[in-house]
């Protein structure tokens, strides 16, 4: 069994510098960003929190938790489309299709190699469990840090 090797610094400043990117775009179009959703954050923090469990188990093979793994997607899919169907929000759209996409070296990326594979080294998902985990922070940041309607409602 072979694990993709990961390069960190690369990763990593791939990682920053879309980091970089979505803070600017935020600051540029902040009027145009949609409101703050109760429900996009609830589904961004549960997901979170599903998805790194579920990663703890990619020592084992992949067939034991391939249900789990399917279920897995159809929950982040509807995240994602949850996202894209509402207005003005297109940036949070764009993070959640990053994160799932299985040509990407995130969540999308991990649950194919995984099936590949059979399973990971316990470093490896540790690894990956940390790059993941802050690829949904930034979601769950951004819906944080949006005005409610309220707060729009005030201003107006």
């Amino acid at each position: 069994m072979t694990n993709r090797a990961l390069s960190p610094p690369l990763s990593r400043r791939l990682f920053l510098a879309t980091l970089l990117l979505v803070g600017l775009t935020l600051t540029a179009c902040r009027p145009t960003i949609s409101e703050y959703s109760a429900r996009a954050y609830e589904q961004a923090t549960s997901l979170k929190v599903e998805s790194l469990a579920l990663m703890e188990n990619a020592t084992d093979p992949y067939g034991e938790h391939a249900s789990a793994v399917q279920s897995l997607r159809t929950e982040l899919r509807k995240a994602h489309e949850f996202a894209e169907g509402r207005p003005n929000n297109k940036i949070s759209a764009q993070q959640w299709q990053i994160l799932i996409d299985p040509e990407r070296d995130l969540l999308g990326g991990f649950l194919r190699d995984w099936k590949a594979q059979s399973s990971f080294s316990e470093a490896f998902v540790t690894e990956k469990k940390h790059q993941i985990a802050a690829a949904f922070d930034t979601i769950i940041e951004l819906e944080s840090g949006k005005r409610s309607p309220d707060e729009i409602q005030a201003r107006n």
